[in-house]
């Protein structure tokens, strides 16, 4: 089983409405009709309107979405492809190792999933993508996401899943060079915009700035921040095991 991802873009002035029509209402059921072992969506819609921690540069045209598939064989994923180019402005598509560093009910934060496939989840995603910096090598930087960044964030912040995507190769023209494509899952849109829920902190000013300085030592140490993307999107998990 090989998973996949694509980024989606609308068109130049589509509104969040308009990204959960073409894909809930459109692009999934025909996805789903095509029998992927799994599909999963992030949908940049009106019920994910957070601000992130790191914006996008002004005027940025980000993704609408992340269309996670799951084939027998990726060499199979021409009707997906043609799916997803039928509906959306533009798509970006990635051979994909999965590690689920934490799902529902794996912490202190949230309990096991209850909801249906297909209906969304609780809370807000905050999709990452994450480049490779040219001071690093591949492995330096694999090295560092996996053995101090994951843990060091993971004690620290009231995730409820972390779905920790390393991209193995893009499959589509043109896609950029993003090397992890990162999907946390949060408990409430105030858990991402308050620092002292963002940081567990409770009421403890000084436990804020100490888990602060930590966390951005860790992130400085293997990302360029210009070059870092976050998304706020609603889950969906239209398929699954």
């Amino acid at each position: 089983m090989e998973k996949l991802i694509y980024l989606v873009w609308a068109a130049p002035g589509a509104e969040p409405r308009d990204h959960h029509r073409i894909l809930i209402d459109e692009v999934a059921p025909r996805l789903l009709a095509l029998d992927p072992l799994q599909l999963w969506m992030q949908v940049d819609d009106a019920d994910a309107d957070v601000p992130v921690p790191l914006p996008a540069p002004a005027g940025e045209h980000l993704p609408m979405g992340v269309v996670s598939i799951w084939l027998p064989r990726y060499d199979d994923r021409g009707p997906y492809e043609e799916v997803l180019r039928n509906h959306c402005d533009r798509i970006a598509g990635y051979l994909a190792l999965e590690s689920m560093y934490t799902d529902y009910g794996g912490n202190r934060h949230s309990g096991p999933r209850t909801w249906p496939d297909g209906q969304r989840s609780p809370g807000v995603t905050m999709v990452t993508l994450m480049e490779t910096p040219d001071r690093m090598s591949d492995e330096e930087w694999v090295t560092h996401w996996h053995t101090v960044q994951s843990p060091v964030s993971e004690s620290m912040q009231p995730r409820t899943r972390y779905v920790r995507n390393a991209v193995v190769r893009p499959v589509t023209p043109d896609a950029p060079p993003w090397r992890g494509i990162v999907e946390e899952c949060w408990p409430s849109p105030a858990h991402i915009t308050d620092p002292m829920l963002f940081y567990c902190a409770g009421d403890d000013a000084d436990l804020m700035q100490s888990n602060l300085r930590e966390m951005l030592a860790s992130v400085t140490a293997f990302l360029d921040l210009d070059r870092l993307r976050s998304i706020t999107m609603s889950e969906y998990l239209l398929r699954t095991v």
